[in-house]
């Protein structure tokens, strides 16, 4: 709590606190200490100075980190509780139940009953969410999703906590609180709201190179995905799985949709913002409501243990990936969301995630950055959900019974019976009893720690921008114009042209010519020389030279699987269709059209310029689904213009239906239009030449050309081409 400030006629600026005096200064004015200063040693809270605040205390630099870094668990649990009682990140979420069905016993690999099971559906809940902002931001900001996985296993909960990316922005959890400090809207006026565009964020990155690969992916259009449905989720680390007989592998867990990986454009995203704040949201809810139920499969990527040294990066470090072309993804099972919450408080807001939430036969690697994680989320669910019963919450408890001699606290909900509450005991039999390892009890990996006790990082996480690099060469030509407008957006928000200046450098180091085009768009020139950047948050007493990022060319120049271009498009599953219509309708031309979409499992919807009905050629009524004044481009995948000679010409004179083809031009989406309806399009600012995605004919002959236009997801090559100045 803040203290009032004294009584001597001066205000004291917020955030200052009062420091007693001596008593032999007792008559002295109180002085005032500031938070603001400059020049200022780093302490702890309790005035212990600190040498290293970047790095966590390990066994060796590739080592465990170490329950007695005091420095690390102050600053982490003051962070965990800074946000009451909404998350800290993660607040915008949205969640459903499903289950989990394996394909494929992965005995050979680990001795997890649920991966070893292929007859036994496993009962999940799902959240997906945005990182930075609030509870009540829009869906659309650019940002990393969350995508978390609780598995209510036959030996307990599992939980997979990761995100649509799968790379991070830091290697040490150490920094985390100065990484969401950073995103988060500014302290001094609480400006932007989810947002990355602004000052404090991109200082915190053009100082920390070891967020170039992660970056790349935040600027890419995996920022702004589709929908849930429609993205890829990672474990982000590298776990362990273990067998029955003891031996180890090293795996990555990825979940690809079924329905490919898709995004929006970013004009696109701003306008549903305005539009449908609750985009995301309603269109899981919708799809499940509607039987259309969101699948993903399951896959591993496994590294023998023996092969832990063999890549040009380290498996520990959470800013690489292992590329597919390295290590295959292995499709294990699929995941079915089937059920949304019946409360969503109850359920998607109380549902704690907790990635040490383990089961026999995954373990965790001594990465530094999940190592901090396995802190933090107990503590953060001790202050969010008001104390240490949160387990007992329906949506978080396990389908298997809790036995043992924790006890009472806030919100206990078990009623326990007897006299012990400790073992071990002679009055109760000694129960609960502990379970033998071959019994399914669980025992931690047995790694060989052989090592000093260091505040380090190890040499091989100093690559910071081969993989960056990777994933640029990776991307299809409008992804990487999407890159540079995503970068010239966010840089262009930035008031400091100091901190502007520093990421054209080390976007430089990324690529050159990326780095041109953005420099371009911000009235600056690329350094001929750049600089590596550094850390300049180094241990007080560190060499800035032992700081310096690897200069590393992969041998790998671009990997498939990092582009979208190269996703799944041979499905129309619950795309949504604008049927743009009045009365006097060709209902033969609308109904064959809608129809068509329909039997792919499409939803196609009639806009009209009223609700309630309009009346075909033919006298047939045909129900309106939204008029002109409610309905957006934005929220449909495409558009269909049926003909009719009325309602051709009553759509053609509909300010509200031309903006709406014209905007779904610009967003590159697939458009068709009967013969008869060619009067609309010349009222756009396209007109009905032929070109790329727009389709005009008869309904009966148009409709699967449209059907395979739309499962395209967007006909990017419809952008304008780039102008740039050699």
């Amino acid at each position: 709590m803040k203290k009032k400030s004294p009584k001597t006629g001066t205000e004291a600026a917020i955030d200052k606190k009062l420091v007693p005096q001596p008593e032999n200064a007792k008559t002295e004015k109180l002085k005032v200490h500031t938070a603001d200063s400059s020049e200022e040693s780093m302490t702890t809270n309790h005035g212990v100075k600190i040498n290293d605040d970047q790095n966590s205390l390990k066994a060796g630099e590739r080592g465990a980190t170490l329950l007695e870094d005091f420095i690390l668990r102050e600053k982490i649990t003051h962070f965990d509780h800074e946000r009451i009682p909404e998350r800290i990140v993660h607040a915008r979420g949205s969640g459903a139940h499903g289950v989990f069905k394996l394909y494929e016993s992965q005995s050979k690999f680990t001795k997890a009953h649920f991966l070893n099971d292929t007859e036994t559906e496993t009962p999940v809940f799902v959240r997906f969410s945005t990182v930075a902002g609030s509870r009540g931001s829009t869906d659309l900001a650019r940002d990393v999703r969350g995508f978390a996985v609780k598995f209510y296993t036959q030996e307990g909960n599992f939980d997979l906590v990761g995100n649509n990316m799968p790379v991070f922005f830091i290697q040490d959890a150490m920094k985390f609180p100065d990484l969401v400090h950073a995103v988060k809207p500014e302290p001094d006026n609480e400006i932007p709201q989810a947002a990355s565009a602004h000052d404090t964020f991109w200082d915190f990155i053009s100082m920390m190179p070891e967020s170039a690969h992660m970056i790349m992916w935040l600027m890419s259009d995996r920022a702004i995905p589709r929908s849930y449905r429609m993205m890829e989720g990672f474990g982000v680390h590298t776990f362990r799985l273990i067998n029955d007989k003891g031996d180890a592998s090293f795996v990555k867990f990825h979940w690809k949709p079924l329905l490919g990986v898709h995004s929006v454009a970013w004009d696109e995203a701003q306008n549903i913002s305005g539009k449908d704040p609750d985009f995301h949201r309603r269109d899981l809810w919708d799809a499940i409501e509607a039987g259309a139920f969101p699948e993903w499969e399951l896959g591993v990527q496994i590294v023998p243990e023996a092969d832990e040294f063999k890549f040009e990066f380290d498996l520990l470090d959470p800013t690489k990936i292992i590329p597919e072309e390295l290590v295959p993804v292995q499709r294990i099972g699929k995941m079915t969301l089937n059920h949304n919450p019946d409360n969503f408080f109850a359920e998607t807001e109380q549902v704690a995630f907790h990635v040490g939430h383990i089961v026999p036969g995954i373990d965790f690697t001594n990465d530094p950055l999940l190592q901090g994680r396995l802190f933090s989320y107990t503590d953060t669910q001790l202050i969010r959900l008001g104390g240490p019963n949160f387990h007992e919450i329906p949506i978080n408890r396990p389908v298997v019974p809790v036995h043992n001699n924790q006890r009472d606290g806030f919100m206990r909900q078990t009623i326990n019976r007897g006299k012990t509450s400790y073992g071990p005991n002679g009055l109760g039999n000694n129960d609960p009893q502990q379970v033998k390892a071959t019994d399914g009890g669980f025992t931690s990996y047995t790694e060989r720690v052989d090592a000093k006790k260091v505040r380090a990082r190890s040499k091989s996480f100093f690559d910071h921008f081969s993989q960056a690099r990777l994933f640029y060469n990776s991307q299809s030509a409008p992804e990487k114009n999407h890159l540079i407008d995503a970068f010239s957006f966010e840089l262009g928000k930035v008031k400091t042209v100091a901190i502007r200046q520093r990421m054209i450098g080390i976007l430089s180091l990324i690529d050159r010519k990326l780095a041109t085009e953005v420099a371009f768009g911000l009235g600056l020139v690329v350094p001929e020389k750049p600089e590596l950047p550094v850390n300049k948050s180094i241990p007080a007493d560190g060499n800035p030279a032992d700081f310096e990022p690897l200069q590393v060319e992969s041998k790998l120049k671009s990997s498939a699987a990092l582009s979208m271009a190269n996703t799944v498009k041979d499905t129309i599953k619950s795309r949504k269709i604008a049927i743009l219509a009045a009365d006097g309708v060709d209902g033969k031309s609308l109904n064959a059209v809608k129809a068509a979409l329909e039997a792919e499992g499409a939803i196609a919807e009639v806009i009209a310029p009223r609700l309630g009905s309009i009346v075909a050629a033919g006298k047939e009524k045909i129900p309106v689904d939204q008029s002109f004044l409610t309905a957006a481009s934005v929220l449909f995948d495409a558009v269909y213009v049926p003909g009719g000679e009325a309602s051709v010409k009553a759509v053609a004179a509909e300010a509200n239906a031309v903006h709406f083809l014209n905007e779904a031009f610009k967003h590159c989406k697939a458009i068709a239009a009967d013969q008869g309806a060619k009067a609309v399009l010349d009222a756009t600012y396209f007109g009905s030449a032929k070109q790329p995605g727009l389709l005009i004919g008869d309904a009966n002959k148009l409709a699967a050309e449209f059907i395979a236009a739309i499962a395209r997801h967007r006909v990017w090559e419809r952008e304008p081409a780039r102008k740039v100045p050699a």
